[in-house]
This record gives structure tokens, sequence and C-alpha cells, in this order.
């Protein structure tokens, strides 16, 4: 099997059977995704779930949280991991969007890396799911899994994201991470893969019988 091979039977799959996936943080619009992808380093999105919606009631949009210190924030979002350094970052990020955006968050790639707590990963997941730009995210799940499926060997992140996207058509970009994701969440998990059930098995390069 060749690796076009790999890639055109696994998207496909997705394609026809997960044609639906999307993010599960709960948000409204692109600063409330942005707040939460940025709550959501290292912690569960159930939790960031449980935290967004009292901090966007105090904090609707980027100009009432540009006005807000660390300090006022924190204990709103107290619950998720690393607090006091999210804080910072959502109070900066918020400023920066206000002093160099006008308060909207912005599509290109590098210009969100601008902001304050916002990685390649967050940007890639605000630009592929508000403004379906084609690039994937590639979070510890989907550096897993595409590691394991045989879709890539890149040793960082940054290399996979070049491989995924250098091989999934433009208009499936944007949706190919929340496949990734869903996939290594519910099956493909990190300690105890569900092979034995795992719909992708017979394409899979770690499987027991890989192609």
């Amino acid at each position: 099997m060749t690796l076009q091979q790999r890639y055109d039977a696994i998207l496909g799959y997705f394609r026809e059977n997960r044609g639906e996936a999307a993010s599960e943080l709960h948000f409204e619009n692109a600063f409330q995704l942005l707040v939460a992808v940025i709550l959501s380093a290292q912690c569960t999105d159930k939790r960031v779930n449980l935290t967004t919606p009292e901090l966007f009631r105090h904090y609707p949009d980027a100009a009432s949280m540009a006005a807000a210190t660390p300090e006022e924030i924190y204990p709103l979002i107290r619950s998720v991991s690393y607090p006091n350094s999210k804080a910072a970052h959502l109070a900066g990020m918020a400023r920066k969007l206000i002093s160099d955006f006008g308060g909207e968050v912005p599509a290109d790639v590098d210009a969100l890396m601008t902001l304050p707590g916002v990685g390649r990963k967050t940007a890639n997941v605000v630009a592929s799911v508000v403004y379906n730009e084609p690039v994937i995210a590639v979070d510890t799940h989907v550096f897993r899994v595409s590691r394991r499926l045989g879709l890539s060997r890149g040793k960082t992140p940054e290399a996979v994201e070049k491989d995924l996207e250098r091989h999934t058509p433009a208009e499936w970009r944007p949706i190919c991470h929340h496949w990734l994701i869903l996939h290594g969440r519910y099956v493909c998990t990190a300690r105890s893969p569900k092979c034995g059930e795992c719909p992708l098995r017979p394409w899979c390069k770690s499987a027991p019988q890989a192609n």
C-alpha cells in the first residue's frame, strides 16, 4: 500500500462515516472559540465547557476582557489547568485584539500567533473552524494518531502538520483535525487503543495485520 493509498482509504472512510465531526468545545463566535482553545491547553474540553459560560457572562467580547486584569479573570478559570498563566494570556490576548485588530479575531494564522497564549495549534484551530481555512491543527491526539496510522513519520507537530496538509485535499483540511482528534480521543487512545474495534484497522500501519 502506498502512502497516498493509505490517505485515500482513511480519509475516504472518515468522509463517508464521520462527515459531521466538529469541535466539542462550546462557543458562539470567533472570540469565544479563541478563548476556549487557549483554555483547553493540557485540559479537557469537558472542563473548559464547564468553565466558559460564567467567563463569557462576565466577558462576552474582546473589549470587556481587555478591560479586566488577570487577577479578575483568574477566579473564573481557576478550575482549568495552569489558571494563572492562562488568565494572563487571556487578558493580554484581548488587549492585543483591541489594539492591533480592532477587536476582531483575525483569520490569518501568522496574525493569530502574535496573540498571547496562541501557538500554531490554537491558531490553526481558529482559522479552520471559524474561517474554513485549509489548515490542519496538530495536537497530541492528532500527532499520535497520524503516526500510528502511518500518515506521517514526522517527529514534531509541525512536521506532521506538513505531511497531513500535503496529502489531504484542501477542502477536507478544516474537518480533518476533528476526524483525527475524535478518533484519538475515543478509539485510538494513548493507552490501550481499541484496535479490535477500530474501523481503520485494515489501513493502519500499527495494527497487527498492518499492510
